[in-house]
C-alpha cells in the first residue's frame, strides 16, 4: 500500500462513518418533517420543501468538519460549542449560493431557534421562527433522541417523547401537537428504520474504497 494511500484511509477512518450517522439522520429529519407538514395541513409543495430542508438541515457541518474531525467523543469548551452553533448559518450560506428557494434557506438558518427565545443564532421567539423551522427543531430533536450518539445509547419512542414533553416550552404548540399525531402513525417504525439507506452508503464507501486501492 502506497503513503497516498494509507494518508487517504487515515484521513476518513473518522469522517466517513461520521457522514453516513449525519446522512441517516438527515433522512430521518426529512422523512418526520413531511409528515408533520401533511398533518398542518400544509401544500404539498410546502411539504416538499420541508423534507428538502429536513434533509439538508446539518449541511453547514461539513464546513466545520476539519475543526472537529477526531474530537467527536470529547466534551466541547464554551468557545468551542460557540463554532460549532455557526453550522446553521453556514449552513443556510451554502444553500444560498446554491440557489435553494428563501423559505429552505430560512427553515435551514433557524432551525436550533426556541420558542421561549433560548435557541440560536439569532435568539428569535415564536411567530418570529419561520414555521418549517418550527417544525425541523422538533423533527430533529425526535431523530437525535432516538439515535446512538458518542456518549449514550437511543432512546425508545416514548422516552424520547417524555423527555420533549419535558423540554415543550422550546416548541411551536400547534407543530408539537401535529408531531405527536405523527409519532403515533402505525408505519412511525418504517420512517426510522434507516438501516437500508446505512448499509447502501457503507456499501458505496467500500467500493469507493476499492476504487483507490485500484489506482494505488
Amino acid at each position: 500500500m502506497s503513503e497516498g494511500t494509507q494518508i487517504y484511509k487515515k484521513k476518513y477512518a473518522i469522517i466517513r462513518p461520521s457522514v453516513v450517522k449525519e446522512i441517516t439522520h438527515a433522512s430521518t429529519v426529512s422523512n418526520l418533517a413531511f409528515r408533520v407538514g401533511e398533518e398542518l395541513h400544509f401544500s404539498s409543495e410546502e411539504c416538499h420543501e420541508l423534507a428538502v430542508a429536513g434533509f439538508m438541515h446539518d449541511i453547514g457541518k461539513l464546513e466545520l468538519a476539519k475543526y472537529v474531525r477526531g474530537h467527536e467523543n470529547e466534551t466541547l469548551v464554551i468557545e468551542e460549542m460557540k463554532y460549532v452553533r455557526r453550522h446553521s448559518l453556514l449552513g443556510a450560506a451554502i444553500l444560498k449560493e446554491k440557489g435553494y428557494s428563501q423559505k429552505i434557506v430560512d427553515m435551514v438558518k433557524y432551525h436550533h431557534e426556541n420558542c421561549d427565545g433560548s435557541g440560536y443564532p439569532m435568539n428569535l421567539m415564536r411567530e418570529d421562527i419561520p414555521v418549517g423551522a418550527r417544525v425541523l427543531r422538533v423533527c430533529d430533536v425526535f431523530a437525535a433522541l432516538t439515535s446512538d450518539r458518542p456518549y449514550r445509547g437511543a432512546f425508545d419512542v416514548d422516552t424520547a417523547v417524555e423527555l420533549m414533553i419535558e423540554e415543550c416550552k422550546n416548541y411551536d404548540v400547534e407543530v408539537f401537537l401535529a408531531f405527536m399525531r405523527v409519532v403515533h402513525q402505525p408505519d412511525l417504525e418504517q420512517i426510522l428504520d434507516t438501516s437500508a439507506l446505512e448499509e447502501k452508503l457503507i456499501r458505496y464507501i467500500r467500493e469507493d474504497d476499492e476504487q483507490m486501492l485500484l489506482y494505488d
